[in-house]
């Protein structure tokens, strides 16, 4: 496999949740602490920034309609369509003093969606739905809930848990949208270096997922086998995506963290041509019906 070549140089303290527009063709990423929404083009190369916000931005969906559906702090949800920004849910009440993680939509149009533990309690997973309800999905608490991908028959959805050094597995309800029957798809050991944060699935069913401070993305066959591996050049790699026409480029958003010595390129937008494509993501329709 390739290494990570630099596309779009910057000094984020952490750059996440990079998802491929078709519409656009650009990739979009956020800086989730200062709540800043980036986009790189590949046919120019330009990289700029889209989007700041008062708030702490976790990640996002694209909509049918191509809107953007951002998941901010305090658990408020919002759509943003390149201009104005429309608000679905203002707030979860349990949610108001910490901030969404990582998210993704699901076939039908749900989102599913993590917040960050706080000093008195655990993360938790909700479902989003098309008229603009939510639940929790999993009544166990997340030690930092992250990356999260589906299985290519959509009969299952990956669920990354960095803390407990685990990613893992439901059964999905393609239907209803419920989740079953977790257990663990891959247990990494707590000596080994890094933590499991962002990943994707690719259109051979394989499971990219990226190791924060453990300087490489790992892949894993549908078994929970690793079978390869990416150097990062930077500490902290924080999530993958495919993108491109044809969803044959690795983008990887990396992160600077707290700590002085992850100097640049740590915090930049990187990518590889891993010899493998992915798939489109599914669109979100929250708030649409």
């Amino acid at each position: 496999m390739t290494d990570l070549d630099i596309v779009a140089r910057h000094d984020l303290r952490i750059g996440e949740g990079p998802l491929w527009h078709p519409d656009e063709e650009v990739l979009y990423w956020v800086e989730i602490k200062s709540g800043r929404l980036f986009s790189y083009d590949p046919k120019t190369g330009e990289s700029r920034q889209r989007l700041e916000l008062d708030t702490t931005l976790g990640g996002f969906t694209i909509q049918a309609d191509a809107s953007l559906l951002l998941f901010l702090g305090e658990g408020a949800v919002a759509t943003w369509d390149g201009e104005d920004i429309e608000y679905v849910i203002r707030a979860i009440p349990e949610e108001r003093n910490t901030r969404f993680n990582d998210v993704i939509a699901g076939p039908g149009g749900r989102v599913y969606a993590g917040t960050m533990p706080t000093d008195d309690k655990l993360g938790r997973l909700y479902r989003f739905n098309p008229e603009g309800s939510y639940e929790r999905v999993d009544d166990r608490g997340y030690d930092v809930p992250n990356g999260m991908g589906f299985t290519p028959d959509r009969e299952a959805l990956y669920v990354t848990e960095s803390m407990a050094h685990t990613i893992h597995l439901f059964d999905y309800d393609h239907k209803t949208g419920e989740l079953s029957n977790r257990r663990p798809f891959v247990e990494v050991p707590t000596e080994d270096q890094g933590l499991p944060d962002g990943m994707t699935v690719d259109a051979e069913g394989t499971v990219w997922s990226a190791r924060w401070d453990g300087h490489r993305i790992i892949r894993y066959d549908p078994n929970g086998r690793e079978i390869g591996h990416l150097d990062s050049p930077v500490p902290k790699p924080s999530c993958v995506t495919f993108g491109g026409p044809d969803y044959e480029t690795l983008y990887v958003t990396t992160a600077k963290g707290h700590q002085a010595e992850d100097a640049p390129p740590a915090g930049s937008l990187f990518r590889s041509e891993p010899g493998v494509a992915g798939v489109p993501e599914f669109r979100s329709r929250v708030g649409l019906e």
